[in-house]
């Protein structure tokens, strides 16, 4: 859907960061192949289309019988995607398509009902990871359904044509704003924080595969380090902008994002930081 700009912004930032030098984007690059479409209406966009392409055709409609002629870039998806899952070298594990939302607020995910119970329980585990690594995402605005009006989206059709160890998914993103966790103020979207949620997502296939083992535990390197040292011991880079320690038999989480640099040094900017600064002797 052309319109929905801030999807491109999500993309882009799961690309930069898995193209990236991060120890998190190696540790993916080197177990787990990604493929990416970072555009699937490419003449609707030029044109300044709001949903359809330059036939009029809304292409998150027409998944269940796509035209080479008339829907030629979902033809050509759907080709690759059928054509994967017949190979048997091939573990097909995930479908993830990108939107915008013109009404709901932070980013969420959509997904399927099976009638088998454990499927719908493994489907449930992608998205409620991804709400552990990502402040702006949420689980409560998750939802799975078969509406009959999204037979032909990707995430529906997909989803009954795959085996039951591939998962589908609709990840949303508001097109204003989100709300954090405990705060009832709605903080505003902008590019980065569009592109912090794609790196997120990536940093979130690290967890899924479990891969956490196989990064190597270097000294950070960053203005804060000596603030972290003083709460917690040997802190570890968990993801591009985070890191954790250990103090008092307590795992701490600390998000490079919460804090900002005035005459006085690093500061903590959110609340969550200031109770863990606090024990810094007021720093």
């Amino acid at each position: 859907h052309p319109g929905e700009s801030p999807a491109s912004f999500v993309c882009q930032g799961l690309i930069d960061f898995l193209v990236s030098s991060h120890p998190v984007a190696r540790v993916l690059r080197d177990h787990v192949i990604f493929m990416v479409v970072p555009m699937l209406n490419p003449d609707g966009v030029y044109l300044g289309n709001y949903r359809c392409s330059l036939m009029g055709f809304d292409l998150n409609r027409h998944w269940q019988d796509p035209s080479s002629w008339a829907h030629p870039t979902l033809h050509a998806v759907k080709q690759l995607i059928v054509k994967m899952s017949k190979d048997s070298r091939v573990s097909l594990d995930f479908y993830i398509d990108v939107h915008a939302h013109s009404t709901m607020m932070n980013g969420f995910m959509y997904g399927n009902i099976f009638e088998e119970e454990e499927r719908v329980q493994r489907q449930a585990v992608f998205p409620r990871l991804l709400c552990h690594n990502a402040p702006d995402f949420s689980l409560s605005n998750t939802s799975f359904n078969r509406d009959v009006v999204k037979a032909g989206t990707g995430r529906r059709f997909l989803g009954g044509l795959l085996d039951d160890t591939s998962y589908c998914y609709t990840l949303e993103v508001s097109f204003y704003s989100y709300l954090a966790a405990g705060s009832s103020v709605p903080i505003p979207y902008t590019e980065e924080t569009y592109m912090k949620l794609g790196r997120n997502v990536a940093r979130t296939f690290l967890d899924y595969y479990r891969l956490n083992s196989l990064l190597e535990e270097k000294p950070l390197s960053h203005p804060i380090l000596h603030l972290i040292q003083k709460v917690v011991s040997h802190p570890v880079l968990v993801g591009p902008e985070q890191a954790v320690g250990r103090s008092e038999g307590q795992v701490l989480k600390f998000d490079f994002n919460c804090y900002s640099c005035n005459m006085n040094g690093w500061v903590a900017k959110q609340s969550k930081n200031e109770r863990l600064l606090s024990r810094l002797g007021g720093l």
